[in-house]
């Protein structure tokens, strides 16, 4: 029994109401997109990796485990600090054991790619939500590339067998969508395979591998391909060395008490080290259209990735359209935002958000059920949701997470100034992700019970 399994059976309700300002400061947990990609690349490096500020929820230590289990030497060394002795690009050995990702789409995807590259067989599972969502658009490039894919569950499902290309082959490949995932799948592959892999997206998605591909010694070169794509050519069989990476503060994690300060009446709340990457902060460009005080201040970098100190008050918000072409540097705030939107003045426009309907549950039928029951008006047209903010919100309604942990902090943070509390069936989900949200959120002076 897999811990996921086992928390599924013990559903853990909560309810959150109204609170006095919210103030302090926090340090939001580790990004978890560098979290994953710290391990994987120390793993593929020759040395020892140094990583602090890991995200330790349940989905990074999974990667961890995938690591060790394929032959990298990991090991916790003190609070979020991690070191991997690595095995050198393909140097992964055959796992004994099949690799389990738990809830983690992200590390599974990548860890496909690495794994692809190397003459190897591994067996890919995860708990039952990630059993449901389909790897086929990560399984067609690394095909092309060498690997085999064996048995599987239906339209690529987990569990799935991967053999991955004694030869792997170098190839060109234009993503179907824009997808960090997708793309950051074939260039681990690549790295494997001799010559220049490269990845044409139309849409840029994140740049985190990229970034981090070149801090750890790979020879990259990304460029701009139309008007919002990137050309990115990595040349294979690097010899990737140790690099210590110092990992920023989650920007989708800073969004739940960014969101929380800015509604709750007299709050003032400092976020440190928050990373401020162009490609993850379509949240706070949002924000601060529709009025927020957000200032930034401490800017520093590590890893390639910038990060800074947010100070955060509470603010009067009013109703924005958010572009399409924004949508992949903030897919994961939408939940968050729509709470925003629901105490704005006016009328907030989502527009493109077709990406939420395939995360670990049609996210944007779960956001607009949770806003519903609470009393706010939104409406979904094609992929886009509008939300009639009014300045305040009823509340009162129970909400159904479906095991996702962003609708459950998204819910929370919503009954923090609702009329009425609002109740959620389920928080254990959290720990996937941010296993600290409830203590920290009481330590700035939220209510839950």
């Amino acid at each position: 029994m897999t811990h996921s399994d086992h928390l599924a059976d013990h559903p853990v309700p909560l309810e959150a109401r109204s609170s006095g300002p919210l103030t302090g400061r926090v340090r939001v947990p580790g990004d978890k997109s560098i979290s994953h990609r710290a391990l994987i690349l120390g793993a593929l490096a020759v040395g020892q990796t140094r990583i602090s500020g890991l995200l330790e929820g349940e989905d990074v230590l999974n990667t961890a485990k995938a690591m060790q289990a394929l032959g990298a030497r990991v090991e916790r060394t003190g609070d979020f600090a991690w070191s991997v002795r690595g095995v050198g690009v393909a140097g992964f050995g055959q796992p004994e054991v099949p690799l389990d990702f738990g809830n983690s789409g992200t590390g599974c995807r990548l860890v496909m790619g690495a794994v692809a590259g190397c003459p190897i067989t591994a067996i890919f599972d995860g708990d039952a939500s990630l059993r449901g969502r389909p790897m086929r658009r990560v399984l067609d490039p690394l095909e092309l590339m060498g690997a085999r894919v064996g048995a599987s569950g239906e339209g690529g499902r987990l569990p799935l067998t991967i053999n991955g290309a004694r030869d792997p082959l170098p190839i060109v490949y234009r993503t179907p969508v824009a997808s960090a995932q997708i793309k950051s799948a074939v260039l681990l592959a690549g790295l494997a395979a001799p010559g220049i892999t490269t990845v044409i997206e139309t849409e840029a998605s994140r740049d985190h591998t990229e970034l981090m591909l070149k801090h750890f010694g790979a020879q990259i070169v990304s460029e701009r391909e139309g008007s919002h794509g990137r050309k990115i050519a990595l040349t294979g069989q690097p010899e990737l060395h140790e690099a210590d990476v110092v990992v920023p503060a989650d920007p989708s994690s800073a969004a739940f008490p960014m969101v929380a300060a800015l509604i709750v009446e007299g709050s003032d709340v400092v976020l440190s080290d928050v990373m401020t990457n162009a490609l993850r902060t379509g949240l706070f460009t949002t924000l601060r259209e529709m009025g927020a005080s957000i200032e930034e201040s401490e800017l520093r970098g590590d890893a390639g990735e910038p990060m800074a100190q947010l100070r955060v008050r509470a603010s009067k918000l009013r109703g924005v359209e958010v572009p399409p072409e924004r949508a992949p540097s903030m897919i994961d705030e939408y939940l968050v935002l729509a709470v925003a939107a629901s105490f704005a003045e006016g009328t907030t426009i989502m527009r493109g958000l077709q990406e939420l309907r395939v995360k670990e549950s049609d996210r944007l039928e779960a956001t607009a059920a949770m806003l519903r029951v609470n009393g706010v008006k939104v409406e979904i047209v094609g992929d886009d949701m509008i939300v009639e903010g009014k300045g305040h919100v009823p509340g009162g309604g129970l909400v159904a997470t479906h095991m996702d942990h962003r609708i459950a902090m998204s819910a929370l943070v919503m009954g923090l100034v609702s009329d009425k509390p609002v109740k959620v069936d389920d928080t254990a989900f959290i720990a996937t992700s941010f296993p600290d949200f409830i203590p920290m959120m009481r330590s700035l002076g939220a209510e839950f019970s």
